[in-house]
């Protein structure tokens, strides 16, 4: 798995309309997908942070937080765009922070004010999708995969 500092300098023009589609409101709006505690998928929208370091993630008293405390596993996909029908998904395993002075750096950098009672995940990533579409309707896309293999 990569941090997303990894990925950005494995595949940079990647990470650059992925940053792109996941800031597209100007907040960085996602959808998460994680695994429910019966196996099934459990989907919510998410804003997520993009720092130098990684892609983290604040997440309430929830049950998307006790999915990821219990199966890390999750996919975040970008909003949809008005004109085009571009799109932008990570998948991979997140973890839990405990580190307060990584705690902190992401909470300056998140869009509002964040809550002790949040837990903050880094989420790395294994595979990432990228469908261009050249306008709306458009077919087939130009897909663009990334995949990170350590051994």
């Amino acid at each position: 798995m990569a941090s997303w500092a990894e990925f950005e300098a494995a595949a940079p023009k990647l990470a650059v309309e992925g940053r792109g589609l996941f800031y597209q409101f100007g907040l960085g709006l996602r959808f998460l997908a994680t695994v429910r505690e019966d196996g099934g998928p459990r989907l919510h929208p998410v804003c997520p942070v993009i720092t130098p370091s990684g892609l983290y993630l604040f997440v309430v008293p929830s049950p998307k937080r006790g999915d990821l405390r219990r199966d890390g596993r999750y996919a975040l996909h970008s909003f949809p765009q008005e004109e085009v029908d571009d799109e932008f998904c990570v998948t991979g395993r997140a973890t839990e922070v405990q580190a307060p002075d990584i705690r902190a750096k992401v909470a300056d950098a998140y869009h509002d004010q964040v809550e002790e009672e949040w837990s903050l995940f880094a989420l790395d990533i294994e595979r990432c999708l990228h469908a261009k579409y050249r306008h709306r309707g458009n077919w087939p896309p130009t897909y663009t995969k990334w995949a990170e293999y350590r051994r």
